[in-house]
């Protein structure tokens, strides 16, 4: 598996199978509209589900694109990967020379997040990004661990006046937790 990050890798056949199933996870709730990443693999997901939902997608958020991992985009494990990788960050697992730290990440998520629910107070939003942007953005406004994000699976998170909630995360309900 290789580092995909920003690179604009189109979806394949299983992302887009991937999507279409999401539609079945998704159908049971209630949803006002989608938006999603700018990049193709998250555009056509997004455009895959708002068909499958009779949705619209209202909007490409910029901020909502992958973690740039620099040098290390399109590199699969092995020691050329590890000849970049940097300690630290909330993870543990840092980054990589040149790359955007995972607090960078963090920030410019919550900041979409946070844009999203002022800018569409009540509304009940789909959200397409990526799994890193997501699994950062979350651990930083439930300030808890989240060991990884699936690939098209259901992770429903809400925020209120005391804070952020996450009810679904990868398709399993949980009790909720802020």
């Amino acid at each position: 598996m290789r580092i995909q990050g920003r690179s604009d890798i189109p979806l394949n056949d299983t992302g887009r199978g991937q999507a279409v199933a999401a539609v079945g996870a998704l159908s049971p709730y209630d949803w006002d509209f989608l938006v999603s990443s700018p990049l193709s693999r998250a555009a056509e997901t997004a455009d895959l589900i708002a068909e499958g939902l009779g949705l619209t997608v209202t909007q490409r958020v910029p901020s909502l694109v992958e973690r740039d991992y620099g040098l290390a985009e399109g590199l699969g494990a092995g020691a050329e990967l590890e000849a970049l990788r940097e300690p630290g960050g909330p993870t543990g697992n840092g980054g990589f020379r040149g790359a955007e730290t995972e607090g960078d990440v963090a920030d410019r998520g919550v900041g979409a997040l946070r844009m999203l629910a002022l800018d569409y107070p009540g509304a009940r939003i789909i959200v397409v990004s990526h799994g890193t942007l997501i699994r950062l953005s979350l651990m930083r406004v439930l300030d808890r661990p989240i060991p990884t994000i699936a690939n098209a699976a259901l992770t429903v998170a809400q925020s209120g006046p005391a804070g952020w909630t996450l009810d679904i995360l990868n398709g399993e309900v949980l009790e909720p937790v802020r």
